[in-house]
C-alpha cells in the first residue's frame, strides 16, 4: 500500500463557477500530483461535458491538461460520472488516461472496501429522473446531440443547468437530498458488512459519519460553496474533510 493518501473530490461544476474557482482547482490538481497516491472524482467535474468527435470545449482545456499531468506523474485518476457529465468517454480515457466508470461501483480504495456513487438516482423512487437518465445516455440521444454545433449544444446546457443559483443562498432542497443519499448509503453498509466506506456527492453538503466502528459514510461536498475534498489516510481510520482555499 502507498504511504500517500487517496484524495476524493466531487461537484466542481467547472464551466459554471467563477474563474477563481477553476484556478484554485488547478492548484488542487497540482497538489494531488505531488501528495496523493490516487484521485477519485465522484461526479460533476464539469457542469457540462460532451465528447464531440474532434472538439473539446475551450473552457475546460486547462483543467483537462492538468488532469493529464496528474496521470503522467503516476497518480491514477478514476472518474465516476455524475448527472452533469454523463457523456464522459473515450477522450478522457484514451487521451487523458483517466479511468471512466459508471456508478454505483464497488472498488478497493486506499485499502478500504468502498462503494462509490455520485448520488443521483440512488435508492427507490425518482422514476422521472431514472427515465430521463436512460434517455439522455441512449445512443440515439448521443448521436442527435453530436449533430448539433458545439456552440448550440453549450447554450442548451446553460439553459438546462441549475448550478448558478446554488452559489448564492444554495439549493433549498439540498438538505433533504443530502439526508436521502446518506440514508441510502447507511442502508448499503448495513446490508453489506464487508463495506468499510461509502462515498457520495451530488448533495453539495459535506459530511463524514462513522456508521459503525471503523466504518464510514462520507459526502465530499462541492466547489460551489464549500470547496471541500476528502483525504483517506493510508494507515486507515476516518476520512478527513478538508477545505481548499479559493480566492
Amino acid at each position: 500500500m502507498s504511504h500517500k493518501p487517496v484524495y476524493v473530490v466531487s461537484d466542481t461544476h467547472l464551466g459554471a463557477v467563477p474563474p477563481a474557482t477553476e484556478r484554485a482547482f488547478r492548484g488542487f490538481l497540482a497538489h494531488v500530483r505531488e501528495h496523493a497516491s490516487e484521485l477519485l472524482i465522484n461526479g460533476d467535474l464539469f457542469d457540462f461535458w460532451f465528447e464531440y468527435r474532434s472538439v473539446i470545449l475551450r473552457e475546460h482545456f486547462r483543467v483537462v491538461a492538468a488532469l493529464a499531468d496528474v496521470v503522467e506523474a503516476g497518480v491514477p485518476v478514476t472518474f465516476v460520472g455524475g448527472n452533469h457529465d454523463a457523456w464522459a468517454g473515450s477522450f478522457l480515457r484514451d487521451e487523458v488516461g483517466i479511468r471512466v466508470i459508471d456508478g454505483p461501483v464497488r472498488m478497493e480504495l486506499g485499502g478500504r472496501r468502498t462503494l462509490v456513487a455520485h448520488g443521483d438516482g440512488v435508492g427507490a423512487g425518482d422514476l422521472r429522473y431514472r427515465m430521463l437518465k436512460a434517455v439522455i445516455r441512449s445512443r440515439v440521444s448521443i448521436r442527435a446531440f453530436r449533430a448539433l454545433h458545439p456552440d448550440l449544444g453549450r447554450r442548451i446546457a446553460n439553459v438546462a443547468s441549475t448550478t448558478e443559483h446554488k452559489a448564492g443562498t444554495g439549493d433549498v432542497r439540498a438538505k433533504n437530498r443530502a439526508d436521502f443519499i446518506e440514508a441510502w448509503g447507511v442502508r448499503e453498509m448495513e446490508a453489506d458488512a464487508s463495506l468499510d466506506l461509502v462515498l457520495t456527492g451530488h448533495a453539495h453538503v459535506p459530511l463524514v459519519r462513522e456508521v459503525a466502528p471503523g466504518r464510514f459514510y462520507a459526502n465530499s461536498g462541492d466547489w460551489i460553496r464549500s470547496y471541500t475534498y476528502l483525504v483517506l489516510p493510508p494507515e486507515g481510520g476516518a476520512p478527513e474533510m478538508r477545505i481548499w482555499p479559493v480566492g
